[in-house]
C-alpha cells in the first residue's frame, strides 16, 4: 500500500469512528433549525445553540450505539468528544436563556424511547424514527424562547416540518426497507393526504408543497430509484418546506 493509499485509509477510517452514515439527519436537524430562527428571529445565543444542537446529535448517535452494540469501548472516543463539546456549547445558551431547560424532559422522554429500540436492536421501527422526528421538530421551539416569542408564532414552521419529516420516514420505507409492502404505501399515501388538509389550511404556498410531496408518495414507488436518488429528492423537497415555513 503507499503512503498516499494508506493516508486516504485513515482519514476514511478517522470520518467513520467519529461521523455517522446517517446523511438523511442532517437535513432533519437543520431544516427545523433554519426554520426556526428565520420565524423568530436571530439571537446571538442561537450559535452556540447550533454548535450543542449538532455535537449532541452526534453523542447522542453513539451512545445509542453503544447500547445497541454493548461495546463502550468502540465508541468511546467519539462519546467522550461530543459530550464535552455539547457542554461547552450549551453553558452559554443556558446562561443566557435558562428557560430552555423547560424542554429537557421531553428530549430526555423522546431520548428513551430511542434507547429502548437501541437496547432491543429495533432502531429501524417506525416508533423509533417518529420519536426522533419529535425531537428534531422541538427545536423550533426552542429557538423561539431564545428569541422571546410565544409558541404560537412558530407554530406554522413547527407543524410544517413535523408534517413533512413524519410524512418523509412513512415515504422513504415505502422507496427502500418497506418497498413493495402495500400497506406502508396506504399509510404514506394517506398520511400525506391528512398533511395535505393542514396545509390548505395554512396558507396557498404549504399548499402546493404538500401537493407535490403527495404526488412524490402516490407516484415514486412505482419506480427504481437508489437511495442516493431519493435522497437528493428529499433535498430539493426540504427546500420547499422551508420557503413554505418561513414566508
Amino acid at each position: 500500500m503507499t503512503t498516499t493509499a494508506a493516508s486516504r485509509h485513515t482519514v476514511r477510517r478517522t470520518v467513520r469512528q467519529f461521523v455517522p452514515p446517517q446523511h438523511g439527519a442532517w437535513a432533519m436537524l437543520l431544516l427545523p433549525y433554519v426554520a426556526g430562527v428565520l420565524a423568530a428571529g436571530f439571537r446571538w445565543p442561537d450559535m452556540p445553540l447550533l454548535g450543542a444542537w449538532l455535537a449532541g446529535y452526534l453523542m447522542s448517535y453513539f451512545l445509542l450505539q453503544t447500547i445497541k452494540t454493548r461495546r463502550l469501548r468502540r465508541f468511546q472516543q467519539p462519546i467522550y468528544l461530543y459530550a464535552a463539546a455539547t457542554a461547552v456549547f450549551v453553558v452559554p445558551v443556558v446562561v443566557a436563556c435558562p428557560r430552555v431547560l423547560l424542554y429537557a424532559p421531553a428530549y430526555a422522554a423522546l431520548l428513551a424511547v430511542n434507547a429502548w429500540h437501541a437496547r432491543r436492536r429495533r432502531d429501524r421501527a417506525l416508533l423509533n424514527d417518529l420519536a426522533s422526528v419529535a425531537q428534531s421538530c422541538l427545536i423550533v421551539f426552542v429557538v423561539a424562547t431564545i428569541a422571546g416569542q410565544p409558541p404560537a408564532h412558530v407554530a406554522t414552521p413547527f407543524l410544517l416540518t413535523l408534517l413533512y419529516f413524519t410524512g418523509t420516514v412513512l415515504y422513504v420505507k415505502t422507496m427502500i426497507r418497506e418497498r413493495g409492502n402495500p400497506a406502508y404505501r396506504r399509510a404514506s399515501i394517506a398520511f400525506h393526504t391528512a398533511a395535505l388538509a393542514v396545509a390548505l389550511w395554512l396558507g396557498p404556498l404549504a399548499a402546493v408543497v404538500f401537493a407535490l410531496l403527495l404526488a412524490r408518495a402516490w407516484l415514486l414507488p412505482h419506480r427504481t430509484l437508489t437511495p442516493k436518488q431519493v435522497g437528493v429528492a428529499e433535498i430539493a423537497a426540504s427546500m420547499l418546506v422551508l420557503a413554505a415555513a418561513v414566508l
